[in-house]
């Protein structure tokens, strides 16, 4: 039962947890780590891992999402990124990376203000197609009208539909909406579509169809949408809130499993552990995989809202460099900082805690932090 705190006489609100206000606890049982299996398999597409890197300039170009699918991965490409307005984008990257904080923002607007084109949006997945690893694409809610069939001509397995927030019903007085129920049904490509951040919107976004939700409102490292808009929901209690409607719906559908896909504010292996306890099937990594010397942002990480072109809400932000893109995800890790070793991290996670696959784990025992 969720607990409710008088603000003031006229305002009441939930108590909410971030992922550093829980913890999960061991039982009586432990495994050995080599028992353990970190698959996810989602529609007909299976992976060694079930990580998601973020459809982000900084973290995904073409040549990563490649590396990443061998590494057993599923690498998102922005569709709406310089790699769709710019031939060679490397040139601009190099600026970015070399931008002083107070000019960043002013010159990613300008940067940004180049068209998409379609054509480029073709050759970027034919690149990825042709390297044989799994092709997913990601497109904001107001520009999938124009460049999804561009997008499935291209042949993506994935389709990513990804905002701030996506609602179920968004509606407007200027422009007619994107209907995603009806979008998903024709679209013959599993759709992932997202953010949301609690039970009653998730719900809506599960009834359209789509085949895994993404969970999280402001909670990147990048992200600025609490100072800016004065909106954040905690992940912890947003992932449990989603996995919550997750299991009603399953009920309501007569057994159709959506998965709830984790977004935002993982960049410790030890925050990415928590989601999958509070009911996450799979995350989506960006600040943590900004850290690999591959990573096109050579350090720095960005959103599409650090660029937005009225109002920014997301910065360009300093992450460093770590590591070598394998080592960052399978090891071996040199320092204790939970930065390297993401795989081995959430492996040995499992083993200490008992449980041999990620579906079981969700059921794990947590605290709360009594300071929280």
């Amino acid at each position: 039962m969720s607990t409710e705190l008088e603000i003031g006489r006229g305002k009441r609100g939930r108590r909410a947890y971030s992922l550093d206000d829980v913890a999960v606890i061991p039982s009586r049982r432990t495994r050995d780590p080599r028992d353990v299996s970190l698959q996810w398999q989602i529609d007909a597409f299976q992976f060694d891992l079930p990580y998601l890197a973020a459809p982000m300039d900084s973290v995904v170009s073409p040549a990563t999402a490649i590396a990443l699918g061998r590494l057993g991965m599923l690498g998102v490409l922005d569709l709406e990124g310089l790699w769709t307005r710019y031939e060679d984008p490397q040139p601009l990257l190099d600026e970015i990376a070399d931008l002083d904080d107070q000019r960043a923002t002013v010159r990613m607007q300008e940067i940004y203000r180049e068209p998409i084109k379609a054509e480029l949006i073709t050759a970027r997945l034919a690149e990825i197609r042709e390297a044989g690893v799994t092709v997913a694409g990601a497109l904001t809610p107001q520009r999938t009208q124009e460049f999804y069939q561009t997008v499935v001509d291209a042949g993506v397995d994935l389709f990513v539909i990804r905002g701030t927030t996506v609602s179920a019903e968004h509606v407007s007085s200027t422009t007619d909406p994107l209907n995603l129920k009806q979008f998903i049904y024709e679209l013959d490509v599993p759709v992932i579509v997202g953010g949301v951040s609690a039970y009653t919107p998730a719900l809506h976004l599960m009834r359209t169809g789509a085949a895994g939700v993404l969970v999280g409102f402001g909670g990147g490292a990048a992200s600025t949408t609490r100072h800016t808009l004065g909106i954040e929901v905690p992940m912890a209690t947003a992932i449990a809130d989603v996995q919550a409607a997750r299991r009603d719906y399953m009920d309501e559908s007569g057994g159709r499993y959506v998965h709830v896909i984790a977004d935002g504010g993982l960049g410790s292996t030890g925050s990415i552990v928590k989601a999958f306890a509070m009911g996450a099937d799979a995350v989506m990594l960006g600040s943590a995989l900004s850290r690999a010397e591959e990573a096109p942002g050579q350090g720095f990480h960005w959103g599409a809202e650090a660029h937005h072109p009225e109002l920014p809400r997301g910065r360009r932000v300093h992450m460093g460099t770590v590591a070598p893109l394998e080592q960052l995800i399978h090891g071996p890790g040199h320092s204790a900082v939970g930065e390297v070793n993401l795989a081995g991290a959430l492996r040995r996670a499992l083993a200490t805690t008992g449980y041999t696959d990620l579906k079981s784990f969700q059921r794990v025992s947590v605290v709360v932090d009594a300071e929280s």
